[in-house]
Formats: C-alpha cells, sequence, structure tokens
C-alpha cells in the first residue's frame, strides 16, 4: 500500500519516473519486455509499453512519457525488485476504500475521475501528481471476498 501511495502522491515510483530516458528507466529496471509492435516495427515506435511483471512504462521519443502499475485482484502483484529493494509480491486485492483511506491519511488530495467513471468502473485523479486509479467490480476469474465491491485495477500517469 505504501508503494501505491507514494506513486498516488508524487508520480514516482522510487527513482522511477516520466520523462527520464527509457535508457536510464532500463538501467535501473533492468530490459523491459517491449510491446510486439516495438519488436516489429523497431525501438523508434512510439506509445507502446515495455513490461516488467505488473508494471508498464510507454515511451514516446525514447522517453518514459507513462507508468501504470496493473494490479490483479485476487492474485499477488510484482514489482521490479531493482525498484524495489527488497521488494515481494504483494497482495493486488486493494479495495477502493481501502485506497481512498489511505490516501487520506497520508494527506494525497484526490476527487471522482468523471472520465472513468461509469457502468461497473469507477477512478479517482490524484493532486497534485495527476495519477489515475480506476477500480471495477471483480470479474469471475477474480477470487476476491467482495463480489459487490470495486477493486484497484490499475494505477497510471501520463505526460500530457
Amino acid at each position: 500500500m505504501n508503494t501505491l501511495v507514494d506513486f498516488a502522491r508524487t508520480g514516482r515510483i522510487g527513482r522511477l519516473h516520466c520523462g527520464m530516458p527509457l535508457a536510464e528507466a532500463e538501467e535501473l529496471l533492468g530490459p523491459g519486455r517491449p510491446h510486439p509492435v516495438i519488436r516489429m516495427k523497431g525501438p523508434g515506435t512510439d506509445g507502446y509499453p515495455y513490461s516488467w511483471g505488473g508494471l508498464d512504462l510507454t515511451v514516446t521519443q525514447r522517453a518514459v512519457s507513462g507508468i501504470q502499475i496493473r494490479l490483479w485482484p485476487g492474485a499477488p502483484a510484482r514489482l521490479p525488485a531493482l525498484l524495489l529493494p527488497g521488494a515481494e509480491p504483494f497482495d493486488g486485492t486493494v479495495l477502493r476504500e481501502e485506497l481512498v483511506t489511505a490516501l487520506d491519511d497520508a494527506g494525497c488530495a484526490h476527487h471522482v475521475n468523471d472520465t472513468l467513471t461509469f457502468g461497473e468502473q469507477s477512478s479517482i485523479l490524484t493532486r497534485p501528481a495527476d495519477v489515475c486509479a480506476v477500480f471495477s467490480l471483480p470479474g469471475r476469474d477474480n477470487h476476491v471476498p467482495h463480489r459487490d465491491r470495486h477493486y484497484l485495477d490499475v494505477m497510471h500517469k501520463h505526460t500530457a
């Protein structure tokens, strides 16, 4: 939870941040798994992610333009150990209420993100970091205790 709250407050995960060169990110994380489009068209292809477990970095002009933490409610989440030394897989089951309470306790301002709140999905946007958290009702393959509550699916930050 601390990593999620820190990301929501700062828009950074450790030393990882939007705007840094991809080469610097790969130095920090090790080589990522490029999206198939990047493998087909080459490393100059913009807007597709490089992946490290549950972490994706979108790259534009060989710089990090987006950071995304993907969670699967009911399953362990994994972030690169090189990014968070000593990091172990952690429970990827985060209720909306739990994250909102943790943000409030940390003094991280947030508001409903109307653009991504509809149907069975809800979203918040943090201030001042502009990190978006998207929640949804669990799918049938998600093994969670509360089928009628919203769980965190993804947190992401993108540069303009």
